[in-house]
């Protein structure tokens, strides 16, 4: 193990099923980094971050811990004593650690976080639970900090505090989350778990991206190339007699060893197939507010609000917990009248909602009768499916329709509440904080459905790629209950909106991190200007054109060399000194490329000159 490294894992293994979650993984964790954990639901990050704090060993494989190791872990969903206050779930026995100034800390966090510390623990809503956690985590001062989907429940205030937190920590920290908007800002590397193994990519989530398709690039055309030869060998070996030569006996086991190596291959996982099922047509009018104003006792969450809600409209109802977000959307469509007030309905409203803590799922049902109770069949516009493959565009296999729903996973129970709401016919889709536990694969593909649904879209999430990408106008809690109409998605509103509105940490913070994460992409190299027809091409020019192709392979060929070395996780574990180096390479490498390129796009138009 290199000095100073955190953790090492070596040629870990460990399954619980048909599939290993880490098959023969090599990761190792350097001082001072901040690496994003991605990957597919049930991959198997949660049980990596287990594995990392020696809640579960590997089944097999050598995990090397540095000395003196402090660990602190968030959960998905963190377990609070519920008989304590804020306070004491923050400090904890402090005379067992002799940590005497935990108290001073915790009391600093409490007022950063906007925590009340005499409330008790059994009455926070899930967003102040978080932030709870995450306090009394930050508060152990830890070596490592691992976070498992922290922002779920937070706050756009909360999602930029916890960012500037972990941009100036002093520990290191690996982080599962699907808000790509916080992978950009806060990651330094970004780890992929996928089939088992793990694969490192320096740098953040866009960056991530990019060399991403490359490498599956890459990929399948590895595969074509060994499947092809495996055909060719499988025609070969059924020629019969000549195969069973003596001189040929080595093809035979190398038939066989490439046999054993294709069954034993994982391919990836295949992603959700998203359609919805569209019903008939709402009138051009879907909801009208006029002068609504709503409150529970002392507080009133909407005040004197009129807006107007037409047919095809994708709204981002946005604001911090507690705003009142759900609560208009109650009013919104009819389910709760206001206080003052009053609220048109349109006419042909068929509404799908998507509720956040997923209660309208049964728990004893099946897979299958959630579905569609009583039917084996799903209409999907004018196709007709069976439930079972119906299921299966969920990424549920057949064996699992009939488990009852308390088996699943929380990413699995979103992706059934999707299946669920896209099976019936609707005209309207309310989803209210939908991308809490899906992948990354599956939020982008949800994206695209919605961004082509005809019907009307009105969302609910602190999801700020996810808002920019779907909405087309954003309603937003602003100071006092009043409620505020801008045109566009997260980013538009934070131009837009008034400086005396809530969260103003999240406005400056958000705005500083775009900023940030926008000096983190490489600048575009400068073009060079494009040359008059002052001469025509010399025979060495010509030359230098012809040749300028080969240069090209040959540099990308070094580039995606070096993007396998990053790629590699046992780099990071015995030399990760030569990642910077590397990185320097990789840029190097880059400016070379555009540099060939300027001067291939140069020739060309000398030599097009020239022929005139």
């Amino acid at each position: 193990m290199a000095a100073n490294t955190l953790i090492t894992l070596t040629n870990a293994q460990l399954a619980y099923g048909h599939h290993p979650l880490l098959d023969h993984a090599d990761f190792a964790i350097q001082p001072s980094e901040r690496i994003g954990l991605i990957g597919r639901n049930g991959a198997g990050k949660s049980s990596l971050l287990k594995v990392l704090n020696g809640s579960i060993a590997p089944d097999d494989g050598d995990i090397m811990r540095l000395g003196g190791l402090t660990v602190s872990t968030v959960e998905q969903e963190p377990a609070l004593d519920e008989t304590l206050t804020v306070f004491d779930a923050l400090c904890g026995d402090i005379t067992a650690t002799e940590d005497w100034q935990r108290p001073a800390r915790v009391n600093a966090l409490v007022e950063q976080l906007g925590l009340d510390a005499q409330a008790a623990v059994a009455g926070l809503s899930g967003g102040s639970r978080k932030r709870v956690a995450l306090a009394r985590a930050v508060a152990d001062e830890p070596d490592l900090l691992l976070l498992d989907e922290p922002t779920n429940h937070l706050d756009f205030d909360g999602i930029a505090w916890l960012e500037n937190l972990l941009l100036a920590a002093r520990c290191s920290v690996v982080l599962i989350t699907h808000d790509r908007r916080f992978l950009d800002v806060v990651t330094t590397r970004i780890v992929e778990l996928d089939r088992g193994r793990l694969f490192s990519f320096p740098g953040n989530f866009s960056q991530w991206q990019e060399r991403k398709a490359q490498t599956l690039d890459a990929e399948q055309q590895q595969n074509a190339r060994f499947d092809k030869l495996l055909a060719q060998e499988e025609v070969w070996i059924r020629k019969g007699i000549e195969a069973r030569r003596t001189r040929n006996e080595g093809r035979v086991r190398r038939l066989e060893q490439l046999r054993r190596e294709r069954a034993e291959r994982r391919e990836r996982q295949g992603n959700v197939r998203l359609a919805v099922a569209e019903g008939q047509r709402s009138g051009k009018l879907v909801a009208e507010l006029q002068h609504v104003t709503h409150g529970y006792g002392a507080r009133t969450l909407i005040r004197d609000l009129s807006t107007l809600i037409m047919r095809g409209d994708r709204i981002g109802v946005i604001g911090p917990n507690g705003a009142g977000k759900t609560t208009l959307l109650r009013i919104i469509l009819g389910q709760l009248q206001p206080n003052e007030g009053h609220v048109r309905l349109g006419t042909n409203l068929t509404v799908g909602y998507f509720d956040q803590m997923r209660s309208q799922l049964d728990e004893a049902a099946t897979l299958a009768d959630t579905i569609n109770p009583g039917s084996e069949w799903v209409e999907i516009g004018n196709q007709r499916k069976h439930v079972m493959s119906y299921l299966e565009d969920f990424l549920f296999p057949p064996a699992r329709a009939h488990s009852p729903v308390s088996s699943l996973s929380g990413g699995e129970r979103a992706r059934l509440v999707l299946a669920r709401m896209f099976a019936r016919p609707t005209n309207v889709l309310v989803l209210d904080e939908p991308t809490n536990d899906l992948d990354i694969e599956t939020l982008e593909l949800l994206e695209e459905l919605l961004q082509d649904y005809t019907g009307t879209v009105l969302l609910v999430s602190h999801d700020r790629a996810f808002l920019n990408n779907v909405v087309t106008q954003t309603l937003a809690a602003e100071a006092d209950g009043r409620w505020g109409e801008y045109v566009g998605g997260y980013d538009e509103w934070q131009a837009q909106r008034p400086t005396d509105s809530p969260e103003p940490t999240a406005r400056a913070a958000s705005a500083a991190n775009r900023k940030s994460a926008g000096n983190s992409k490489p600048a575009d190299a400068a073009k060079p200007a494009k040359t008059g027809r002052t001469s025509r091409i010399t025979s060495w020019e010509l030359r230098e054109l012809e040749g300028i192709p080969d240069a090209i392979a040959a540099l990308e060929k070094h580039q995606a060399e070096l993007a396998a070395r990053l790629a590699d996780g046992s780099l990071y574990r015995d030399a990760p000194q030569e990642v910077e180096s590397i990185n320097a390479e990789v840029a190097e490498t880059e400016k070379q490329l555009q540099a060939l390129f300027d001067r291939w796009q140069q020739l060309e138009e000398k030599q097009q000159a020239s022929s005139l």
